[in-house]
């Protein structure tokens, strides 16, 4: 298979790369799309044309996006040939929503600013590098409507991480089924899985039950 992985806000496709190195061992082709999040003239159109554009014409694809990656990825649907789309941790957009809008209209509580809210779960020489890897993450995106009028008509699925501080399992369970009908699929980890738990990330994606919708 071709998976295509979007990372979040202020990523870099090395925050993918265990799930990277095991997908390929696997004998799947892997393209982690690396998304222009520090340049401020990049809005969400730049960031969906980034990703069509690193992906090869002929093969359906797995669309695999992480967090603030879900806003791109609802676009990207309608792009490319995806045979299946999976929010690991994900934003899910309303149509028409704005990033900047999507806190509020979902009632996200901020975390305190002292809580390390991404690599809590990582070993700290692997937590330092993780953090090392982050960037500036720019506004350009964050006011463009993600214009699209009903969710994609591909199977789409959705895990969430059980030790999640910056989107608790309780509030992104609630916003998967408030949006996508359906509750989400749940494993070990915190924000970023596909560090702290890359096996359980390539076990979903690899032998997850069916779609919840689509």
């Amino acid at each position: 298979m071709r998976f295509v992985l979007i990372h979040g806000a202020a990523s870099r496709p090395w925050h993918w790369h265990p799930v990277t190195a095991e997908l390929r061992s696997r004998g799947h082709e892997v393209i982690p799309v690396d998304l222009p999040c520090d340049n401020p003239s990049a809005g969400l159109p730049q960031y969906v044309d980034t990703v069509v554009d690193a992906v090869p014409e002929g093969e359906d694809v797995v669309l695999v996006a992480h967090s603030l990656g879900g806003f791109t990825g609802t676009l990207v649907c309608e792009r490319l040939p995806v045979r299946e789309f999976v929010l690991v941790a994900g934003m899910v957009p309303a149509p028409g929503e704005r990033i900047a809008e999507w806190w509020g209209n979902t009632g996200y509580v901020w975390v305190d600013e002292e809580v390390d809210a991404f690599f809590h779960d990582l070993p700290p020489e692997f937590a330092d590098e993780a953090r090392r890897q982050l960037r500036t993450q720019s506004a350009g995106p964050m006011n463009d409507p993600c214009a699209f009028e009903t969710w994609p008509t591909v199977p789409t699925r959705a895990v969430i991480a059980r030790d999640d501080l910056l989107f608790p399992a309780e509030f992104l369970r609630r916003v998967t089924r408030e949006r996508l009908g359906f509750a989400p699929h749940e494993i070990p980890g915190a924000h970023f899985p596909m560090l702290g738990q890359p096996d359980a990330v390539v076990d979903y994606l690899l032998n997850g039950e069916g779609a919840g919708h689509g």
